[in-house]
């Protein structure tokens, strides 16, 4: 039986299609391995966000090709979208498929396999018009399925390249969520997370009465469904009926993660987000009055070109105030292709670094302050993992939970009282 192993950078949407890919191996006769075995097939699935992402990628490749010379080295993923060419370059590399047509990847493996040519298969993303609906053949033994919804994103912020690597806005069909949220129930999962690389955009290109909404209520609606989360949303996406159906179905976690990217206008309007720090904050706030337990968290961008240390300390003030449950912080990477790339007054590297030191810091005490609201109260939790003595989960609004209990108990939900802070989280004792 052939061998091929799988490795994943990136997003939660990469995880999720690597999944799927594995699906597709399997049905036709080959063996998953990890990815330092040796093996007949290689597959990266890369991530282009940053450079930093794409050299991890380089690298990840050129370890495949030493792990076995004679392997077929196969690239998928946003970097192959983005710099076929450059990829192509790379020694060793057999398959080349972008963000489009990974349903026929053993197809392309194969082809390559009796071949001596490089298969190219990357394509125009901005010409695709249809959701690539791959079945999940493969079911990952874990406690938590992502389902993939949606693809594409129109919304052009400047320091990002991901519209010119996953194309234009296309929705999986409701029958289709249906279908695939069922599958994963069977399976035992214990919760099903939504994700899309615009998941807020669900459902624009269906009609005009389709909206993400109609999808959690598609989800919703299956039988057995145990909790439902939501991926990362744009904050002027979130409506009202979509807060409805969190306050009334408790099934659809108490969570969202909403990004801000800045705490500054004037650099929210350089980046081309469509909100102000103000329309941000009375969301926020609206939402909190409605479900007083929710947890926000958001991704901030330090270190803009033309951020000045005045708007910095705007966003530190924002951040303060808004109280987010957590926060990814990250250095402003430029990346050639966006127009921020072109932008004056670049940010020196050092200066950035310090920024996003400071702005951990204080991510870090806001999210210890969150969770200290909820010690002494009880909570179900979802055990995910374990090192044989201590057991640990999320809670619904993402509280990440550590306790005394048995491995066997992993993928299961329990109660437990919320006692005192313990590394990244809470320690609970299970009742």
């Amino acid at each position: 039986m052939p061998q091929v192993a799988f490795t994943t950078l990136g997003c939660k949407v990469n995880q999720f299609e690597t999944e799927v890919m594995e699906g597709l191996f399997k049905q036709r006769g080959y063996a998953i391995v990890a990815f330092d075995q040796p093996a007949d097939v290689y597959v990266i699935n890369t991530c282009s966000v940053t450079h930093l992402g794409e050299r991890k990628s380089r690298q990840l490749i050129r370890r495949a090709t030493r792990l076995n010379p004679e392997a077929i080295v196969a690239v998928a993923g946003c970097y192959a979208q983005v710099s076929p060419q450059e990829v192509q370059a790379i020694s060793g590399v057999d398959v080349i498929v972008g963000t489009s047509d990974r349903h026929r990847i053993v197809d392309f493996v194969e082809e390559a396999a009796s071949s001596t040519q490089t298969v190219n298969a990357v394509t125009d993303i901005m010409a695709a018009e249809h959701f690539e609906d791959i079945p999940l053949f493969n079911i990952p033994g874990r406690t938590r399925a992502f389902l993939k919804i949606q693809e594409g994103c129109t919304n052009f912020c400047t320091y990002c390249i991901i519209p010119y690597a996953r194309g234009p806005l296309r929705s999986r069909s409701l029958d289709s969520i249906y279908t695939e949220a069922s599958k994963l129930v069977d399976a035992g999962f214990q919760e099903i997370v939504l994700t899309g690389i615009h998941l807020g955009a669900y459902g624009r290109d269906l009609g005009t009465d389709i909206s993400l909404v109609e999808a959690v209520k598609t989800v919703l609606n299956v039988q057995g469904l145990v909790r439902l989360r939501l991926g990362s949303l744009e904050s002027i996406e979130i409506s009202d009926e979509l807060i409805s159906l969190m306050q009334s179905d408790k099934r659809l976690c108490q969570h969202l993660h909403l990004p801000l990217q800045a705490g500054d206008d004037n650099v929210l309007a350089a980046m081309n987000r469509h909100y102000t720090t103000n329309e941000f904050h009375c969301l926020i706030e609206g939402i909190r009055k409605r479900i007083p337990d929710i947890a926000i968290s958001t991704d901030i961008i330090v270190g803009f070109p033309g951020e000045t240390g005045e708007m910095f300390n705007n966003a530190l003030t924002f951040v303060e105030r808004m109280s987010f449950s957590r926060m990814h912080v990250f250095p402003y990477s430029r990346r050639s292709g966006t127009p921020a790339a072109n932008f004056t007054d670049q940010v020196d590297e050092h200066e950035k670094k310090r920024r996003a030191h400071v702005m951990q810091q204080l991510a870090d005490k806001k999210a210890a302050q969150f969770q200290s609201k909820f010690i002494g109260r009880r909570f179900s939790i979802l055990l995910e993992a374990t090192n044989n003595i201590i057991v640990d989960g999320l809670t619904g609004n993402y509280i990440r939970v550590y306790t005394n209990g048995d491995p066997q108990m992993v993928g299961s939900i329990v109660e437990v009282e919320l006692e005192k802070p313990y590394q990244d989280g809470l320690w609970g004792v299970i009742l």
